[in-house]
Protein backbone atom coordinates (compact mmCIF):
# COMPACT_ATOMS: atom_id res chain seq x y z
CA UNK A 1 0.00 0.00 0.00
CA UNK A 2 1.40 3.40 -0.98
CA UNK A 3 2.20 6.00 1.67
CA UNK A 4 -0.43 8.43 0.37
CA UNK A 5 -3.15 5.82 0.75
CA UNK A 6 -1.95 4.96 4.24
CA UNK A 7 -1.97 8.66 5.13
CA UNK A 8 -5.63 9.02 4.15
CA UNK A 9 -6.68 5.77 5.81
CA UNK A 10 -4.89 6.13 9.15
CA UNK A 11 -2.07 8.69 8.91
CA UNK A 12 -1.68 12.46 9.01
CA UNK A 13 -4.56 12.96 6.56
CA UNK A 14 -6.83 10.32 8.09
CA UNK A 15 -10.27 10.79 6.56
CA UNK A 16 -12.11 10.66 9.89
CA UNK A 17 -9.65 12.66 12.04
CA UNK A 18 -7.96 15.34 9.91
CA UNK A 19 -11.18 16.94 8.56
CA UNK A 20 -12.43 17.38 12.13
CA UNK A 21 -9.34 19.37 13.08
CA UNK A 22 -9.58 21.40 9.86
CA UNK A 23 -13.20 22.19 10.80
CA UNK A 24 -12.09 23.35 14.27
CA UNK A 25 -9.23 25.41 12.81
CA UNK A 26 -11.57 27.08 10.31
CA UNK A 27 -13.98 27.91 13.13
CA UNK A 28 -11.14 29.48 15.17
CA UNK A 29 -9.86 31.50 12.21
CA UNK A 30 -13.00 32.50 10.32
CA UNK A 31 -16.03 31.66 12.44
CA UNK A 32 -18.40 28.72 12.34
CA UNK A 33 -18.54 27.17 8.84
CA UNK A 34 -22.29 27.32 8.17
CA UNK A 35 -21.97 26.62 4.45
CA UNK A 36 -22.22 22.83 3.88
CA UNK A 37 -19.82 23.15 0.94
CA UNK A 38 -17.12 23.94 3.48
CA UNK A 39 -17.83 20.69 5.30
CA UNK A 40 -17.43 18.82 2.02
CA UNK A 41 -14.23 20.76 1.34
CA UNK A 42 -12.78 19.77 4.72
CA UNK A 43 -13.43 16.13 3.86
CA UNK A 44 -12.25 15.99 0.22
CA UNK A 45 -9.26 18.38 0.11
CA UNK A 46 -6.65 15.70 0.91
CA UNK A 47 -8.28 12.61 -0.62
CA UNK A 48 -5.99 13.05 -3.63
CA UNK A 49 -3.17 11.49 -1.61
CA UNK A 50 -4.73 8.07 -2.25
CA UNK A 51 -2.37 6.11 -4.50
CA UNK A 52 0.51 8.59 -4.20
CA UNK A 53 3.99 7.11 -3.65
CA UNK A 54 5.14 10.10 -1.60
CA UNK A 55 3.71 12.98 0.37
CA UNK A 56 5.88 15.88 -0.72
CA UNK A 57 7.37 14.83 -4.03
CA UNK A 58 5.88 15.79 -7.37
CA UNK A 59 3.17 13.13 -7.14
CA UNK A 60 2.23 13.93 -3.56
CA UNK A 61 2.19 17.65 -4.23
CA UNK A 62 -0.41 17.08 -6.97
CA UNK A 63 -2.87 15.64 -4.44
CA UNK A 64 -4.71 18.99 -4.39
CA UNK A 65 -6.02 18.46 -7.91
CA UNK A 66 -8.48 15.72 -6.90
CA UNK A 67 -10.23 17.80 -4.24
CA UNK A 68 -10.27 20.78 -6.59
CA UNK A 69 -11.96 18.66 -9.25
CA UNK A 70 -14.67 17.61 -6.81
CA UNK A 71 -15.20 21.16 -5.53
CA UNK A 72 -15.33 22.53 -9.09
CA UNK A 73 -18.98 21.47 -9.26
CA UNK A 74 -19.58 24.60 -7.14
CA UNK A 75 -17.47 26.83 -9.37
CA UNK A 76 -13.88 27.95 -9.83
CA UNK A 77 -13.77 29.78 -6.49
CA UNK A 78 -14.47 26.55 -4.62
CA UNK A 79 -12.02 24.58 -6.75
CA UNK A 80 -9.29 27.11 -5.99
CA UNK A 81 -10.11 27.09 -2.29
CA UNK A 82 -9.24 23.39 -2.35
CA UNK A 83 -6.38 23.52 -4.87
CA UNK A 84 -4.48 26.27 -3.09
CA UNK A 85 -4.57 24.76 0.37
CA UNK A 86 -0.99 23.75 -0.48
CA UNK A 87 1.52 26.56 0.01
CA UNK A 88 3.82 25.00 -2.56
CA UNK A 89 1.11 24.45 -5.17
CA UNK A 90 -0.02 28.06 -4.73
CA UNK A 91 3.57 29.24 -5.09
CA UNK A 92 3.97 27.15 -8.25
CA UNK A 93 0.88 28.83 -9.78
CA UNK A 94 1.97 32.26 -8.50
CA UNK A 95 -1.15 32.82 -6.38
CA UNK A 96 -1.70 33.34 -2.69
CA UNK A 97 -2.65 30.31 -0.60
CA UNK A 98 -6.38 29.97 0.09
CA UNK A 99 -8.10 30.37 3.45
CA UNK A 100 -8.22 26.58 3.60
CA UNK A 101 -4.41 26.59 3.62
CA UNK A 102 -4.35 28.51 6.90
CA UNK A 103 -6.99 26.25 8.45
CA UNK A 104 -5.23 23.13 7.17
CA UNK A 105 -1.89 24.22 8.64
CA UNK A 106 -3.44 25.28 11.94
CA UNK A 107 -5.22 21.92 12.19
CA UNK A 108 -1.85 20.21 12.67
CA UNK A 109 -1.13 22.48 15.63
CA UNK A 110 -4.50 21.73 17.22
CA UNK A 111 -4.00 18.00 17.11
CA UNK A 112 -2.21 16.60 20.18
CA UNK A 113 1.13 14.92 19.47
CA UNK A 114 -0.05 11.72 21.19
CA UNK A 115 -2.69 11.39 18.47
CA UNK A 116 -0.64 12.64 15.49
CA UNK A 117 2.79 11.05 15.98
CA UNK A 118 1.71 7.39 16.31
CA UNK A 119 -0.22 7.67 13.04
CA UNK A 120 2.64 9.20 11.03
CA UNK A 121 5.06 6.63 12.48
CA UNK A 122 2.72 3.80 11.47
CA UNK A 123 2.43 5.07 7.88
CA UNK A 124 6.10 5.98 7.53
CA UNK A 125 5.25 9.61 6.72
CA UNK A 126 7.39 10.82 9.60
CA UNK A 127 10.55 9.66 7.82
CA UNK A 128 9.79 11.76 4.74
CA UNK A 129 8.71 14.80 6.76
CA UNK A 130 11.78 14.76 8.98
CA UNK A 131 14.12 14.10 6.06
CA UNK A 132 12.77 17.13 4.20
CA UNK A 133 13.17 19.22 7.35
CA UNK A 134 16.91 18.50 7.15
CA UNK A 135 17.67 18.47 3.42
CA UNK A 136 14.56 19.34 1.46
CA UNK A 137 11.73 21.71 0.92
CA UNK A 138 11.15 22.31 4.63
CA UNK A 139 14.68 23.39 5.58
CA UNK A 140 13.59 27.05 5.62
CA UNK A 141 11.30 26.24 8.53
CA UNK A 142 14.35 25.74 10.76
CA UNK A 143 12.80 22.78 12.57
CA UNK A 144 14.98 20.48 14.64
CA UNK A 145 14.88 16.75 14.00
CA UNK A 146 16.62 15.78 17.22
CA UNK A 147 13.54 13.78 18.16
CA UNK A 148 10.10 13.26 16.69
CA UNK A 149 8.47 15.26 19.48
CA UNK A 150 10.94 18.12 18.97
CA UNK A 151 10.20 17.99 15.24
CA UNK A 152 6.43 18.06 15.85
CA UNK A 153 6.69 20.96 18.31
CA UNK A 154 8.95 22.87 15.92
CA UNK A 155 6.55 22.34 13.00
CA UNK A 156 3.63 23.52 15.13
CA UNK A 157 5.54 26.59 16.29
CA UNK A 158 6.43 27.51 12.70
CA UNK A 159 2.93 26.85 11.35
CA UNK A 160 1.24 28.92 14.07
CA UNK A 161 3.43 31.86 13.07
CA UNK A 162 2.78 31.24 9.37
CA UNK A 163 -0.98 31.10 9.96
CA UNK A 164 -0.94 34.30 12.05
CA UNK A 165 0.89 36.06 9.24
CA UNK A 166 -1.14 34.69 6.31
CA UNK A 167 -4.68 33.87 7.53
CA UNK A 168 -6.04 37.03 5.93
CA UNK A 169 -4.61 36.29 2.49
CA UNK A 170 -1.31 38.14 2.79
CA UNK A 171 1.27 37.22 0.13
CA UNK A 172 3.32 34.20 1.18
CA UNK A 173 6.97 35.22 1.22
CA UNK A 174 7.95 32.43 3.61
CA UNK A 175 7.49 29.45 1.30
CA UNK A 176 10.40 28.82 -1.08
CA UNK A 177 9.51 29.41 -4.72
CA UNK A 178 11.79 26.90 -6.36
CA UNK A 179 12.27 23.21 -5.82
CA UNK A 180 14.71 20.87 -7.44
CA UNK A 181 14.51 17.08 -7.42
CA UNK A 182 17.75 15.78 -5.93
CA UNK A 183 17.15 12.03 -6.28
CA UNK A 184 14.88 9.35 -7.75
CA UNK A 185 12.67 9.40 -4.64
CA UNK A 186 11.47 12.92 -5.40
CA UNK A 187 13.37 14.52 -2.54
CA UNK A 188 13.28 18.27 -2.97
CA UNK A 189 16.07 20.74 -2.57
Amino acid sequence: MKVGTKSVLFGAHCFFIHPVFVFIAWWKLYGFPFDPRLWLLFFVHDLGYVGKPNMDGEEGESHVEFGAKIMSVFGERWANLSKYHSRFYAKKDNVNPSKLCAADKLSICLEPCWLYLPRVKLTGEIKEYMKYANTGKYTTMGVTTKSQIDWFNGVCNYLRKWVDEHKDGKQDTWTPATKQTINDYEAWK
